[in-house]
């Protein structure tokens, strides 16, 4: 039977289900069996307290549809309608390439790997959003 593999570092933390774990001292490989599990790594995860851009709101959302905090149909709605508004700002290649992606995982219902390419963005808004024009 096949499943998730999760290798994990030293003192990592996943949840798993709403239960966080931590691996211990060495390196660990986890395979989760149950196909529904809910699973979130915690150095991916964002805090509510963080989520104070564009990008990361959308991300957001992406992550609670991960751990089950989220309707899945809202989620998806409220995902494709935030990538698009992402879309006409971030309009440079790059940009788009990551959000290509963003909206293919949400068709598919690949909520991690969304979250995965709009976390990519999150550099460029930074950038952006820093930015003073003379």
């Amino acid at each position: 039977m096949t499943g998730l593999i999760l290798k994990l570092q030293p003192r990592e933390r996943v949840l798993i289900n709403g239960t966080i774990i931590e691996n211990g001292d060495r390196r660990t490989r986890v395979s989760i069996l149950t196909q529904d599990a809910k699973v979130l790594r915690m150095k991916d995860a964002l805090h509510p307290n963080e989520v104070t851009s564009p990008v990361r709101r959308v991300a957001y959302i992406a992550q609670l549809a991960i751990i089950g905090d989220a309707d899945p149909k809202e989620a998806k709605r409220q995902l494709l309608n935030g990538i698009e508004s992402l879309s006409q700002i971030l309009t440079d290649p790059d940009s788009r390439v990551q959000l290509n992606k963003a909206t293919e995982a949400v068709i598919g219902d690949h909520f991690y790997n969304c979250m995965k390419a709009l976390k990519q963005l999150v550099p460029r808004e930074d950038r952006l959003l820093a930015y003073e024009a003379p």
